[in-house]
């Protein structure tokens, strides 16, 4: 019922996506992780579909898709509405050493893939710290939210672009969760205020969002225009930040 609302809506916008089943969006995840364990391409990509590492055009026959990767960890967000998918890779044990988040935009009619974007980060990039980031991953609680609790879609975006604006603007009000907590990188801060900097403009987001786990993730460039490729996940729980992971393709 709230999938064919949203539809409904943006199909009045002019929006391009269009909601889909979860069984649709299950298929391609369990493709894309396959796809990345074995560096085979088991993906259904349509005859237009897009590639990009790092926020930038590549070819998808030479690049990370390509490797086989020791996974340790992964997580995947399921937005029906939109028909996409977030999934984020942890993998500390690989040579190199990774961890990656991979937005996939599915066509719905058709069920093929029209767009994959993925942000690697390895040694040298922003805070990179493969094994931190898995421990701390793993102490998360990331249960689906029961439906009387559940936030809408509305609210969960609202709460991640709250925090992002708050770089490039001290008066926005951000919806701190008491508890919260940020991985960056594979440092961990708590509360999540801590040292958030000043004067950086975080432009071209683009959202996946999960209500049945409270959870939205940004892709995004951070600093401007041309700033690093960024992404932002967030855990919203009540109306509150509850967890933040961010992955920066960039050096400090």
């Amino acid at each position: 019922m709230h999938s064919h609302i949203f539809a409904t809506l943006a199909a009045l916008v002019g929006s391009t996506y269009a909601a889909c089943d979860l069984a649709v969006l299950q298929n391609i995840s369990s493709a894309y992780l396959t796809t990345t364990t074995t560096g085979k391409n088991t993906l259904p990509l349509s005859a237009s579909a897009t590639y990009t590492e790092n926020l930038k055009s590549a070819n998808i026959q030479t690049g990370i898709l390509t490797k086989a990767i020791k996974l340790s960890h992964n997580r995947t967000l399921y937005d029906t509405t939109q028909c996409a998918t977030y999934t984020e890779l942890i993998a500390p044990d690989n040579t190199p050493p990774y961890v990656i988040g991979t937005q996939i935009r599915v066509d719905a009619s058709t069920s093929t893939i029209s767009k994959l974007e993925t942000l690697i980060t390895t040694t040298g990039d922003w805070f990179f710290n493969a094994k931190n980031t898995l421990s701390y991953s793993q102490k998360e609680t990331r249960t689906a939210i029961p439906d009387a609790s559940r936030d809408t879609r509305a609210v969960i975006q609202a709460a991640g672009d709250a925090y992002l604006d708050l770089f490039n603007n001290k008066s926005v009000v951000v919806p701190w969760g008491a508890d919260c907590e940020r991985v960056e990188g594979g440092q961990h801060f708590a509360p999540c205020n801590v040292g958030v900097p000043s004067g950086v403009a975080l432009v071209n987001r683009k959202y996946v969002i999960d209500e049945t786990v409270g959870t939205v993730d940004i892709f995004l460039n951070f600093g401007g225009a041309s700033g690093m490729p960024d992404s932002h996940e967030f855990r919203v729980e009540k109306g509150k930040l509850r967890l933040v992971h961010t992955i920066t393709a960039g050096k400090m």
